[in-house]
């Protein structure tokens, strides 16, 4: 483990790094550069090639379910975002792939400006109709491809996209305005589902306790905008649908989600000629480096072999079968 002590908001207090405020000089030394004002990370050297082996690890635990792969754009049409209610839920959080109005005295019209204003802020004429939004989920586009789909059997997919959520401000690998995130995702009967997130919880379980990263479950919400006036959030307090696993002072690294028949009904999915259930289970990349290299330090000899305890956790998975939780939400230890 490490010897950095960590402080009640999850930054260990080793010194901060040329990088900037925030930045863990065991960060920056292997592998971090941070873009503070715009809550990016470029990861290069030992954490690049930690965070692959991140993803072949979670890639390897969709084998527990023989997930299908598959991969998609980083751009949702905005038809597809509207029936997900999402621009209604989380307005704060959308970001937008915007372009100028292409007509000829337009585009004259930028480059006569300053193009790039002395705050470096880009002075845009008009703007052509905005008709996407930047990934805000992974496992958002799953349901879409799948669409008009007639299960007898429970699907299970697998996919990693990058994903971007505006926020108030930004901490590196903690919360970045864009983030790596892989799912993994069942659509099939309530029942079907349940067991799904049960078999979730304990894969990240026995996943984290062969890597030695202590976590603990917490029940979560969702980021909705006035959350107070949102049905969907208070739903969410009275019949919990979220657990995160969390590290350390809270930082959720993983969850296990309930949704219900929301997107069979949305995306007109049906299994067994009722709209299908739909759980996920979700990992953030980048947040697994912070507790890695915060819990087992900086040099990369220390760390643990995630795509061999990923493997152990496959092998042990055909032979344990956790207990359904009775609500579905998926509670097993």
């Amino acid at each position: 483990m490490s010897t950095a002590e960590t402080r009640t908001d999850g930054v260990t207090t080793d010194d901060t790094s040329a990088e900037g405020p925030g930045v863990p000089c065991r960060l920056a030394q292997i592998g971090l550069r941070w873009h503070a004002t715009h809550g990016q990370a470029s990861l290069f050297g030992p954490l690049w090639k930690l965070a692959e082996e991140c993803d072949q690890a979670f890639r390897r635990l969709a084998d527990v379910w023989h997930a299908e792969d598959e991969s998609h754009p980083a751009f949702l049409s905005a038809e597809c975002i509207a029936r997900l209610d999402y621009l209604r839920s989380f307005p704060h959080q959308a970001t937008f792939p915007v372009t100028l109005d292409s007509s000829e005295a337009n585009v004259e019209d930028f480059l006569n400006g300053p193009v790039v204003d002395d705050a470096g802020h880009v002075a845009p004429t008009r703007l052509a109709p905005i008709s996407a939004v930047l990934t805000p989920a992974a496992c958002y586009h799953l349901y879409q491809h799948h669409e008009g789909e007639r299960l007898t059997r429970p699907r299970y997919l697998t996919t990693r996209n990058t994903c971007f959520r505006h926020e108030e401000s930004y901490r590196p690998l903690r919360r970045q305005w864009s983030f790596t995130m892989r799912e993994v995702v069942c659509i099939g009967t309530r029942a079907e589902v349940g067991e799904f997130l049960d078999r979730a919880r304990w894969v990240v379980n026995r996943f984290t306790r062969l890597v030695d990263l202590p976590i603990a479950w917490q029940q979560a919400t969702d980021p909705f905008f006035q959350p107070m006036r949102n049905p969907k959030y208070l739903m969410q307090l009275v019949q919990p649908v979220k657990h995160e696993a969390t590290y350390g002072a809270g930082l959720a690294i993983a969850s296990v989600n309930l949704h219900h028949d929301h997107f069979g009904e949305r995306f007109d999915l049906s299994r067994d000629g009722k709209p299908a259930y739909s759980g996920c289970l979700a990992f953030g990349l980048e947040r697994w480096l912070f507790a890695i290299t915060d819990q087992h330090g900086s040099d990369p000899a220390d760390w643990p072999d995630l795509v061999a305890a990923s493997r152990t956790v496959v092998a042990e998975a055909s032979v344990v079968r956790p207990t359904v939780a009775a609500s579905g939400a998926g509670r097993s230890e």
